[in-house]
């Protein structure tokens, strides 16, 4: 760019220059009768002539330095530059720094891809979310499917869209080219929540897919397990799913009731920026959510989950084929009772507290066969407990009770050190390991 410069500032000297010696010479050269007036106004007009030139050639050495000194500094730190850039999304402003946890704004952030029924998704969103300010919504889309871009669109203003640069195809193993949808999946997840914490600056984020359909009371559920997040370090997200959230195996009377789990259920989770400051650094190339599952990242921390859930899938084609669906996901319970969350004492979640009241009612409850669950005797008893002994036995009684029984490094969906909490034939259970119970096995998947 210096050397662009230069040559401005040599040509500019020289056009004066040789205007000048022009100049010299005309006055210089005698004029027959009547030449001298028309010498001097041809004279005049080329030194107007030259000061416009002189003009235009100061101002594109001013555009030259300033684009170098912007090119510059984008170079500086690597940024890769555009003849064009697009312009930058319509979104609201960072919000200030956490004063009040009551008014800390919560942006949903939307992962979206090839399904044009992102539009069910919006809709609740959109339907059942008490502030636009507190709670605005930010659709990430990866993809490029021009369908779904203009369902998105036509929402205007409601929500931010905006779309991952990369859309390449990724460098896989050869015995994991199959697998390329979910190494775009991690690519998105990785560059949507570093849009979310690091470009926006937000405190924390939900994060859903677009085939998620949300309940009335979901935004509640959020704003009031987030100060509890922020205030019980051993947990680490709030999820609206419960894996085993069939209509039949939960207590719909009991909505309002939350569990501790450690396993990570996402599909509708809470979680804050500092998480992702933890995360960002190793964030994997593909299958993150059975990554987050690992003890590497979990580091025996626990999310909320409710009794019923607060969100449902809708979406049976993926990249993962329908796996699970049609068995589990599309009987999943959605709530359809408004629980007013914010005005209940959540406290009882908290890790101490939970599990003074917690583990002595699990392992006070009567034991029982599963074959008498099963032939649903001893109903006198109430809630009771199913005891399993290794990780054969525990998939044995979750798949002969209608459980997901697949482990993730050793932890069941929806279980609390090792217990899973459910109602079959109308009466509680908790299927659970012996009470001198010692911590999970990573060999157990």
């Amino acid at each position: 760019m210096l050397k662009k410069s230069s040559l401005v500032l040599w040509g500019a000297a020289l056009f004066i220059a040789w205007n000048g010696l022009l100049l010299l010479f005309l006055w210089s050269r005698p004029a027959s009768p009547g030449e001298g007036d028309r010498l001097t106004a041809e004279v005049i007009r080329l030194a107007q002539d030259a000061e416009t030139e002189l003009e235009r050639q100061k101002e594109l050495l001013r555009q030259i330095r300033r684009y170098s000194g912007l090119w510059g500094g984008q170079r500086r730190r690597g940024v890769r530059i555009t003849p064009k850039p697009p312009p930058p999304p319509s979104l609201p402003p960072p919000p200030p720094p956490l004063t009040d946890p009551a008014g800390t704004v919560l942006p949903v952030l939307v992962m979206a891809c090839d399904r044009s029924t992102v539009r069910r998704c919006l809709d609740k969103l959109l339907r059942y979310r008490p502030s636009a300010q507190r709670f605005p919504v930010i659709v990430s889309q990866d993809c490029g499917h021009a369908e779904t871009a203009r369902v998105i669109a036509s929402y205007g203003d409601a929500v931010a869209h905006i779309r991952q640069p990369d859309l390449s195809d990724i460098p896989v193993p050869a015995e994991h080219r199959k697998f390329q949808g979910y190494y775009k999946i991690a690519r998105h997840y990785r560059w949507a929540l570093g849009q979310v914490f690091r470009t926006f600056r937000y405190r924390a984020a939900i994060v859903v897919e677009d085939d998620l359909e949300v309940a009335p009371d979901f935004f509640e559920y959020f704003q009031a397990a987030f100060p509890l997040l922020l205030a019980d370090r051993s947990l680490w997200c709030v999820s609206a799913w419960n894996d085993n959230g069939k209509e039949q195996m939960v207590d719909v009377g009991q909505a309002e009731l939350l569990y501790r789990t450690d396993f990570f259920p996402g599909l509708g989770w809470l979680l804050l920026a500092e998480l992702w400051d933890e995360l960002e650094p190793k964030w994997p190339r593909a299958f993150w959510d059975d990554w987050m599952r690992q003890p590497e990242q979990r580091r025996d921390r626990s999310c909320v989950r409710p009794e019923v859930s607060r969100t449902m899938t809708f979406g049976r084609k993926g990249v993962s084929h329908g796996q699970f669906f049609d068995q589990y996901l599309k009987f999943i319970k959605l709530n359809d009772r408004f629980v007013p969350f914010t005005q209940l004492d959540l406290s009882y979640l908290k890790k101490e507290e939970y599990e003074r009241s917690f583990l002595p009612k699990v392992y006070a409850a009567p034991e029982v066969k599963v074959e008498e669950l099963q032939g649903n005797r001893r109903r006198e008893l109430g809630a009771v407990r199913l005891q399993y002994s290794g990780r054969d036995s525990f998939k044995a009684f979750a798949k002969a009770l209608g459980l997901m029984d697949d482990l993730k490094s050793g932890v069941p969906r929806a279980g609390y050190r090792g217990i899973v909490s459910f109602v079959y034939r109308g009466r509680r259970v908790y299927l659970a390991p012996p009470s001198d119970w010692t911590g999970y096995d990573p060999s157990w998947s």
